[in-house]
């Protein structure tokens, strides 16, 4: 189902991987014992030298007549991780009749609405840094972030018109609709927990899940795919987007800020409610952390219990478990696909959202 069709309810689940499809998906993610690179994925795949062309594309579009544009757009892209959305449809161009000419300007959407919706929510949170850089309103200003953000989407605006096939620029219209307004649908609370989990998961599809979608669409359709195959990609990657995202979130409580860019327990200071606290509430009632969300509560030894006491109710490893309920669901729409490098790429990919710390 597309993600811009939610209507507040959870993602159905799919039945589990074949057993031959968890040996290929382990086989593929690891290397010499040891879980293998994001960017020696990349290299493996045939992947690096397009993905450097897009990230050329990026820095060539942020130049504008206004300095201060250009420098604080270079700087965003700059910031930009891992291009996970970029590389997923390039990737999904590959599954159809690839030429990089055709998809580059789908890939290149992808980030730049990403780097838009990523600068607005910074403003929005005030938040200082992001992944250890600082962020564009803390390094120049709210009126210049808000001007960024909106650079972007418009540069985003006229890179899907450049692309062959025009349901692309519906797939990200429809995309940039539901990001905005899953930003406008917060977690509004833990308990019931039925209720914060179909909070949590529509905001998951809405704020994260649903671009990820839109780049596998727009990557399958630049491929020449049919109506089916960008269906399939659709749901792929779609449910990658929210085991991406509940990851991150159970991250904010196992990780550290060498590594997260931003310290644990950062979602719990912001009061914001996320998959491992709403496990951890349901399965103790704990009168500490039903305090710190109805009060909010941000104190160092407040959030240094509430991390141990989340951590110690297994809120964090049953949120990763459906994390990974969520990834053999993706996989299994990949199935349609006949087997190629990149539908193997885009397995092994599904697996790196799991095994990331960052």
């Amino acid at each position: 189902m597309a993600a811009y069709q939610f209507n507040n309810t959870l993602t159905p689940k799919m039945t589990p991987m074949t057993s031959a499809t968890e040996s290929e998906n382990h086989h593929l993610s690891q290397r010499n014992g040891r879980s293998m690179d994001l960017l020696e994925l990349f290299e493996r795949a045939n992947l690096t030298a397009d993905l450097r062309a897009v990230e050329d594309l990026l820095i060539a579009r942020s130049q504008s007549r206004s300095s201060l544009i250009t420098e604080a757009g270079v700087h965003t892209v700059r910031s930009g991780g891992k291009r996970l959305r970029a590389a997923m449809a390039l990737l999904a161009a590959q599954l159809g009749t690839y030429q990089l000419s055709h998809v580059i300007h789908a890939a290149a959407s992808a980030e730049l609405i990403h780097a838009a919706s990523l600068v607005h929510d910074d403003l929005v949170d005030q938040a200082a840094r992001r992944r250890g850089r600082v962020t564009v309103h803390a390094r120049w200003d709210n009126d210049v972030a808000l001007m960024v953000g909106d650079y972007f989407f418009a540069l985003a605006s006229a890179e899907m018109s450049l692309s062959p096939d025009p349901r692309i620029i519906t797939f990200y219209a429809q995309a940039v609709q539901v990001i905005v307004e899953g930003e406008l649908s917060p977690v509004m609370v833990a308990e019931p927990a039925e209720t914060a989990r179909r909070q949590y998961f529509y905001k998951t599809g809405a704020k994260t899940a649903v671009l990820f979608e839109a780049a596998c669409k727009a990557g399958m359709a630049a491929g020449g795919g049919d109506e089916a195959q960008i269906a399939a990609l659709a749901g792929y990657g779609f449910d990658v987007g929210v085991a991406f995202q509940i990851v991150d979130d159970v991250l904010d409580f196992i990780g550290n800020e060498s590594t997260l860019g931003k310290p644990a327990g950062n979602d719990l200071r912001q009061g914001t409610i996320t998959l491992p606290l709403i496990y951890a509430l349901e399965r103790t009632g704990s009168p500490r952390l039903r305090a710190l969300v109805e009060q909010h509560l941000t104190d160092d030894a407040t959030i240094e219990a509430a991390i141990r006491e989340v951590l110690e109710a297994g809120g964090a490893a049953a949120a990763m478990d459906e994390a990974r309920r969520y990834v053999d669901q993706a996989i299994n729409h990949l199935n349609i696909f006949p087997d190629s490098l990149a539908r193997r790429t885009l397995i092994t990919l599904a697996q790196f959202v799991l095994e990331r710390e960052a």
